[in-house]
């Protein structure tokens, strides 16, 4: 009986793409997408379908083992439940391989980027080109994780506007989700099948079987929540950052919590990780900064809200920080926030707007260094009275 519960448990993760589905699947991994080189590198025009076979095609020939491809993230969302607000930015491809060794990392990262060669025009002289100069050229960021419980790396490549293309590659991750709406992963190997021979079309009548899965667990609770908007996860405390910032993210787009009572503690759960794993207030900067950049592209008008929603769920919710720190916080979020006005020519009625000054507890510490906020227009420095301000 055990053992049957267990499959049940199991089968419950799981679901068929519908004919319409399919389609909208198909769309994504055959529409160009263009790939955006620095300098005089020229652009390239890759279809998902193609990166994804020749990457496998090089891995394989490199005696890596592959197990599987899946589509992950927002991606996969966009194609089990369509416009529901959730756009989708990055694509997300998992290859779910074997990285024994440091070795195996360093083939997979050798392997995606003489694929990338292949993309480049004709008309370039390709034997001159180095692996690094690839790198150079098209990739915006590189990740290698190598722990006892994760082992994985991700290369993404450059696009100007947001549609990055991630290449993961899983040996084994923990933690694959943030929040149930995100927790779905498209496995690709049966639609990379029917690419792969040229014969085949698909058709309502003929079309491979897709199976996705849930991350979070019951496959059909989490599409309700896709669904109707509702926000649920389990743990946040494993995610790093503690899912703070997709949460803010969430709750702008009208998410609602799925259960009120839990969510506060959940709420305090997300602020704790995220002051634990970003815990100096230009680093927590930065990271802001960076997510707004990556997840906002053509939502100026949204940041502004962003921003004061994440300043609510930080102001209610953080028990862990000593008072100053809480204030140092939510001083940066105000500050990036007005920010986002001023770039955006609406700085509020100054009626609205009340600053404190305060004498820091912190300035007779000698370690304390000033430090300032904000890159671009003239720094904003912090002097021995930092200010508070409250937006109404």
């Amino acid at each position: 009986p055990a053992d049957f519960t267990m499959t049940e448990d199991l089968d419950h993760r799981f679901s068929s793409l519908t004919w319409d589905q399919i389609k909208i699947l198909d769309q994504v991994l055959t529409e160009v997408i263009p790939i955006h080189g620095r300098g005089n590198f020229p652009t390239l025009e890759v279809k998902p379908k193609d990166i994804i076979h020749v990457v496998k095609e090089q891995l394989i020939e490199k005696q890596i083992i592959v197990r599987d491809i899946r589509l992950n993230g927002s991606t996969a969302s966009h194609i089990l439940v369509k416009q529901n607000g959730t756009s989708y930015k990055d694509l997300d491809i998992i290859f779910g391989v074997e990285l024994p060794r440091e070795q195996e990392f360093q083939v997979v990262k050798e392997a995606v980027l003489n694929c990338l060669l292949d993309f480049l025009p004709k008309c370039v002289n390709k034997e001159k080109i180095t692996a690094q100069t690839m790198k150079d050229a098209y990739v915006q960021k590189m990740v290698k994780v190598s722990t006892d419980h994760d082992r994985w790396s991700l290369i993404s490549l450059s696009n100007n506007s947001g549609k990055n293309v991630e290449l993961k590659f899983v040996n084994s991750l923990r933690r694959q989700f943030e929040f149930s709406v995100d927790s779905f992963q498209i496995i690709l190997d049966s639609m990379l099948n029917v690419y792969s021979d040229t014969e085949c079309e698909l058709t309502e009548d003929l079309h491979p079987t897709v199976i996705a899965e849930s991350m979070y667990g019951d496959f059909n609770e989490a599409m309700d929540h896709l669904k109707y908007k509702l926000i649920s996860t389990r743990s946040p405390e494993e995610i790093r950052g503690g899912g703070l910032l997709k949460y803010s993210n969430l709750l702008v787009r009208d998410f609602k919590p799925a259960d009120e009572a839990e969510i506060k503690s959940l709420e305090r759960y997300m602020c704790s990780r995220f002051f634990i794993d970003f815990p100096d207030v230009a680093e927590q900067q930065r990271k802001i900064e960076s997510y707004l950049r990556n997840h906002f592209i053509g939502e100026e008008k949204s940041k502004y809200d962003y921003l004061m929603t994440l300043r609510g769920v930080v102001n209610e919710s953080t028990v862990c920080l000593m008072g100053h720190e809480r204030r140092q916080t939510l001083n940066m979020i105000t500050i990036l926030a007005l920010k986002v006005l001023g770039e955006q020519n609406i700085i509020p009625n100054a009626a609205n707007v009340t600053c404190y000054y305060q004498p820091a507890p912190y300035i007779s510490d000698r370690n304390f260094s000033n430090y300032y906020v904000a890159h671009g227009q003239p720094p904003i420095i912090y002097q021995p009275y930092p200010f508070h301000i409250q937006m109404q």
